[in-house]
């Protein structure tokens, strides 16, 4: 893939944005450094002539803006999230550097779009929406003075992005050759495994979800480091299918254990 190829495959995510400004700084911070896909979940406020202003040129950028009721809905089709935290928590995803996490994701734009999130100007990402990413990042800062604005936030990680994709990636880390690795699941696949996961955990008694804690995070978590791929993804929905309705032995009827599922 050319270096704009990999550029085209990020999708920069806002949510609940409040300032019709940082909305147009974005945009403009994309545009610059050569991306075009912008989505906003949830906005506060209006895409309107404040945000034009401030987007100086990048008119394009505002016009094809998705707008999307969720962050699951803004993340289908994604094979990888990362979340852009002031703070990182200990129930969100694995915490990782800037330039760590950039090459990581423009290599998984080769199975598809990747995402980086970004919170309100004013609260930041909500523990639901950091949950819903694979990866965490803080810009490092002046820690007397660490918080940057939605806009130097966007153009910070533009930046590095297309340092990375334009002056080479890193070597891939080494990991031995499979035959059997299958295509990432889609974030939308995981997303259906957690909600099913979450149905078998408390119809087993497992999990009650008037006292939810920390178990589901965590599992979140866990799989969130494990990178799962499409055929995990069935393999792991079938064996919960089994809890749900056991009927024996499955490969005596010769089911396959990662045929797709299609919930």
């Amino acid at each position: 893939m050319t270096p704009q190829a990999l550029l085209d495959r990020v999708r920069i995510v806002l949510c609940r944005t409040s300032h019709p400004g940082n909305i147009g700084a974005a945009a403009r911070a994309m545009k610059v450094m050569g991306l075009s896909r912008l989505y906003l979940v949830q906005p506060l406020c209006a895409v309107d002539e404040v945000a034009a202003a401030r987007a100086a040129g990048a008119d394009d950028v505002l016009a094809s803006a998705v707008v999307c009721g969720s962050l699951v809905d803004a993340l289908a089709g994604c094979v990888q999230a990362v979340a852009l935290s002031a703070r990182l928590r200990d129930l969100g995803p694995a915490a990782v550097g800037v330039r760590e996490a950039v090459p990581s994701l423009l290599r998984m734009t080769a199975d598809g779009d990747v995402a980086l999130v970004f919170g309100n100007e004013t609260s930041g990402l909500a523990n639901d929406e950091l949950q819903r990413c694979q990866q965490a990042v803080t810009i490092p800062s002046n820690p007397d003075f660490s918080s940057l604005n939605l806009g130097a936030a966007v153009q910070v990680m533009a930046y590095e992005l297309r340092m990375a994709a334009w002056g080479g990636l890193p070597p891939a880390p080494t990991t031995p050759a499979t035959p059997f690795r299958s295509a990432p699941a889609a974030i939308d696949e995981v997303e259906r495994f957690y909600a099913h996961l979450e149905c078998v955990l408390v119809a087993t008694g497992f999990h009650d979800p008037a006292r939810p804690r920390r178990l589901l995070p965590k599992l979140r978590r866990l799989f969130g480091r494990a990178a799962l791929e499409k055929d995990e993804i069935n393999i792991l929905r079938g064996i919960l299918d089994s809890v749900e309705k056991p009927t024996g032995p499955r490969w005596q009827g010769g089911a396959a254990d990662t045929e797709p599922h299609g919930k």
